[in-house]
């Protein structure tokens, strides 16, 4: 990896940035829009309201009306901040996201940096795994397009994390596709059934990411 890869950026506008601040959707490596200190509390008051909103009654039943009643401003407030209910959803997932970004870029081995890659192979799947169960109403509720996941900037930082430590790891063929089949195993839609539908435990979903790198890791 050249250098530190950028967090994931609110895919939603941002109508209370600093002016002149660069645009989110371009911003470069570490840098994120710079909100006024008011626009931050407000909107720092808003998602602490809606986690608090999901933990009690789930992602499903969030609704704009209900996060403005919990956190004591008008609806047009919560809209203008987030636009929509998916933009909301989107702006929750972005701290989350942060944080697994930051474990497995620069947190320590063997998840991130300064242990060989075929075990921070076998160390990303079961992280990732846990991240989508605790998450997955609210990743599932921001998902109204079906394409759309493989295209945001933290599954291409995913993509791109996994490729680097496939090629590390002397993984033989096409480390991109490859990356992709290890990717799928972790989709949240296919871990929410697994756990929850089929009620298969946690660590049995960990074993089969570990045999899978270690097939696809070896084969040739």
């Amino acid at each position: 990896m050249t250098g530190p890869l950028p967090p994931l950026p609110l895919l939603n506008p941002e109508p209370d940035r600093v002016p002149g601040a660069a645009d989110p959707a371009l911003a470069g490596p570490g840098e994120r829009p710079a909100l006024r200190a008011d626009a931050a509390r407000n909107r720092t008051r808003l998602l602490e309201a809606a986690s608090g909103l999901v933990a009690e009654c789930g992602a499903a039943n969030l609704t704009m009306e209900a996060l403005a009643s919990a956190a004591g401003v008008g609806k047009g407030t919560v809209f203008r901040r987030f636009g929509d209910r998916a933009g909301l959803f989107l702006a929750l997932l972005d701290h989350r996201e942060q944080q697994l970004q930051a474990a497995f870029l620069s947190g320590p081995p063997p998840l991130g940096p300064g242990a060989p890659a075929e075990e921070r192979l076998h160390a990303f799947g079961p992280a990732v795994l846990r991240h989508e169960r605790d998450h997955h109403g609210i990743i599932l509720a921001a998902r109204t397009d079906p394409v759309r996941p493989y295209s945001v900037p933290a599954a291409r930082l995913r993509l791109t994390h996994v490729s680097v430590l496939l090629r590390q790891a002397g993984t033989p063929g096409d480390v991109e596709l490859i990356a992709h089949t290890l990717l799928g195993y972790l989709d949240t839609a296919l871990v929410h059934h697994l756990l929850v539908e089929r009620g298969l435990p946690l660590d049995r979903l960990e074993a089969g990411w570990h045999g899978l790198v270690d097939r696809l890791v070896t084969a040739g």
